[in-house]
């Protein structure tokens, strides 16, 4: 065991704490991981003001990469040195999602078995079965994936959460590809990413919605075509208007993504979409919120799919190489998304400056 700095929250809605944290050496299947950088994401935020689950305190922190330092018993896919993304997808390998050769969807994922503690025991719940605002932590090893050590830890470590999750949602969930029209409705850091997939896959218009003219113009950096103030502007009619514009007849975009995740942006995204198209819900919505009133008519009549995209639908050990490897080629720029990096005590204010608008990601470098 080892003592080491962390990030942790108490209680609900407190501002975080410095502190110190024992690290159990790693047992069957575990491995600890030297953390350079972790970003800042809303999910994090979510878990110090309780939005998650109620199991305080919590060690915060899971858009990590680092390098390996330990493994345990039984511990093969990953060595002490190997530079690794850490991930919350550790698929089991003997679900049903898994046997039917769908691991991306394993219902089993699992985390380490021991628990990292306060210098007084007490136990700690990681955020997403990871806690990387920390110089070390311990997770499950198919928690780690190998890519290419001379990547910029701060870049590729947003792979963990927010970038996977958008870029997935344009290709994995969505389907983007050449000849085919993508909205997406939110440009916060998983919009942005949802946008850099759309472009990455070769969709044509690509279209970024938001009230933020400053997100509106990140997402133009990274490949929207076209861009819509939807505080000034009906969003739906100008998604409709935009997309005939290329596709004559089109009744809207093939893929509308909402990054938000509230009723009445799913709504505009439902409406939105062309005939057959398909609506991706990638936002995450709070407990209370629900699938906003909607004619059945109109849910059978337009046909096409509604889903939801948990993770980008991604597989870590397929996507993750994959993505660093466009980032090294320089066809991905995962540094965009890197506003500032910070150190270990600026987690409270980088939190701040979300709550704000004022970045994409903060990271924690260590």
């Amino acid at each position: 065991m080892q003592q080491v700095r962390a990030v942790i929250a108490r209680s609900k809605d407190a501002p975080v704490e410095l502190v110190t944290i024992n690290v159990p050496d790693p047992g069957p299947g575990e491995a600890v991981v030297q953390v350079q950088a972790c970003g800042v994401c809303h999910t994090d935020l979510h878990y110090r003001q309780g939005g998650i689950n109620d199991e305080f305190p919590f060690l915060l922190g899971h858009e990590a990469a680092g390098v390996v330092e330990a493994v345990g018993p039984d511990v093969t896919d990953v060595a002490p040195g190997d530079f690794v993304v850490l991930n919350w997808r550790a698929v089991c390998g003997d679900c049903r999602a898994c046997n039917r050769g769908e691991p991306q969807y394993c219902f089993a994922t699992h985390n380490a078995t021991q628990k990292m503690t306060l210098e007084d025991g007490t136990e700690l719940s990681p955020a997403l079965g990871i806690g990387a605002f920390a110089e070390k932590t311990l997770v499950a090893a198919g928690q780690c994936t190998k890519v290419d050590p001379s990547a910029r830890p701060a870049a590729v470590g947003l792979l963990g959460c927010g970038v996977m999750a958008g870029i997935g949602a344009a290709i994995n969930t969505g389907g983007a590809t050449r000849g085919r029209s993508v909205a997406v409705i939110g440009c916060g850091g998983v919009g942005v990413a949802a946008v850099a997939g759309a472009a990455l896959a070769g969709a044509s218009p690509i279209i970024a919605v938001d009230i933020d003219a400053k997100k509106l113009e990140t997402a133009r950096s990274m490949g929207a075509t076209h861009t819509v103030d939807s505080s000034q502007t009906d969003p739906v009619a100008a998604i409709k208007e935009i997309a005939a514009q290329t596709y004559p007849g089109a009744e809207g975009a093939d893929i509308v993504i909402e990054a938000v995740g509230r009723p009445e942006t799913w709504k505009q995204a439902f409406y939105a979409r062309d005939l057959a198209g398909t609506v991706v819900l990638v936002g995450v919505p709070t407990p209370d919120m629900s699938v906003p009133e909607l004619p059945l008519i109109d849910v059978f009549g337009r046909g096409g799919s509604l889903k939801s995209s948990w993770y980008g639908d991604c597989l870590p050990s397929r996507d993750f190489p994959m993505l660093v490897d466009l980032y090294q080629q320089g066809r991905l720029d995962l540094d965009a998304f890197v506003t500032e990096e910070i150190s270990i005590d600026g987690v409270e204010a980088a939190f701040e400056r979300m709550h704000h608008g004022d970045v994409l990601r903060s990271v924690v470098v260590l």
